[in-house]
């Protein structure tokens, strides 16, 4: 890991603004969430699930500013998730409809792009690809997927959507990309699989950009579709040996494939002036776990396999394993994390973007 050296420390209005030489940092792409769920993913014990989402006036006085504080940071993606279901309580609370978001979101950005978490099952792969390439055409092209095998159980069985096995699942996944590629690229295009199949399929308006395909999961399964058909993994986040073991294996996968397959890590910065600090923040947030909160965590993620297996305690923080990538510290040790994620192979940032010292003294050191 490189020293970095700091050859200014000056105090500005907004706080300290941080100098660098000769720093191996590269730049990176960045995501963070699309604002659609109001029930927050904390295990401490003290959230409340509102059963009726806000009026829609929401939209005008959160959603919106949050999206125009986003563009302007200059994030490089969006990720709009599906709940279908979640409890705002061991997991984030059920979200808004991510097809109507998305629609919603592109008529509301002018530069971002755009990733839609689809779950293969609870739609039809060709309905996809023909609202897909309209979401392209109206964006711009500024459209992606994020190609969703799914985990949380109880929102098949609410919906009456088979959840399969779970490498099964990824069976279904695997061919819904194959019909999302070919449609594409192929007119007409014929598909003839286990989950799906079409006769003559001509999508219009026609793609003007190749389909960038993003997924997540962790699993042996989840690993060998990554290397065989997906673009980018979105990685939950883990420490930087859990992390190295990951891509390691999809590397290993890749060699058959011959496939190039980039990676995504996620993480909740928390970013003071001091290590010592942030630690503080976290050791309070540490302490106010919810033991009953946490079980059930384990339990509602028992259709994964790979993530949410640690027991690292930061990993139960936030839905997402976000604070387990440690980037927890002051600004240069942050930025020395990230040089260490980058080393292993880690493109993009995938991040909540609630830790304002983060935003303003990291950020733009990988942008």
């Amino acid at each position: 890991m490189l020293d970095y050296t700091i050859v200014a420390k000056t105090r500005e209005s907004s706080g300290f603004r941080w100098n660098r030489l000769a720093s191996m940092l590269k730049k990176m792409r960045t995501c963070t969430w699309a604002p659609t769920v109001f029930a927050g993913p904390q295990v401490t014990g003290d959230n409340k699930r509102d059963s009726a989402f806000p009026g829609h006036e929401v939209l005008e006085l959160h959603v919106l500013p949050r999206i125009k504080k986003i563009e302007k940071l200059g994030l490089s993606h969006l990720l709009i998730a599906q709940r279908w279901w979640g409890s705002g309580k061991e997991m984030e609370g059920s979200s808004l409809d991510c097809l109507a978001m998305t629609a919603y979101l592109a008529a509301h950005t002018n530069r971002i792009n755009l990733v839609t978490a689809i779950h293969p099952g609870f739609f039809e792969a060709t309905a996809i690809a023909k609202w897909g390439a309209t979401m392209e055409w109206l964006s711009g092209g500024r459209w992606s997927i994020n190609v969703t095998s799914g985990w949380n159980l109880r929102e098949f069985d609410m919906y009456g959507i088979d959840s399969l096995e779970h490498d099964q699942r990824y069976q279904r996944s695997s061919e819904f990309i194959d019909v999302l590629r070919g449609a594409w690229t192929q007119s007409p295009f014929n598909y003839h699989g286990e989950f799906y199949h079409c006769e003559e399929l001509q999508v219009e308006p026609t793609p003007s950009t190749p389909i960038e395909i993003f997924q997540g999961g962790q699993s042996e399964a989840s690993i060998q579709m990554a290397a065989s058909k997906s673009d980018w993994m979105f990685l939950n986040g883990g420490s930087l040996e859990r992390i190295e073991t990951i891509v390691n294996k999809a590397r290993l996968a890749m060699e058959s494939s011959g496939r190039t397959l980039r990676f995504a890590l996620y993480a909740a910065p928390v970013c003071r002036d001091s290590d010592e600090e942030a630690w503080k923040v976290i050791q309070e947030r540490v302490r106010a776990i919810d033991p009953s909160f946490a079980k059930k965590r384990r339990r509602a993620t028992e259709g994964a396999q790979g993530m949410w297996s640690s027991d690292d305690e930061l990993s139960l923080l936030d839905t997402n394993e976000g604070y387990a990538s440690r980037l927890i510290g002051s600004p240069d040790t942050i930025i020395g994390r990230l040089e260490a994620f980058q080393e292993i192979g880690i493109e993009m940032l995938h991040f909540d973007t609630s830790d304002e010292q983060f935003l303003r003294d990291v950020l733009p050191e990988i942008q």
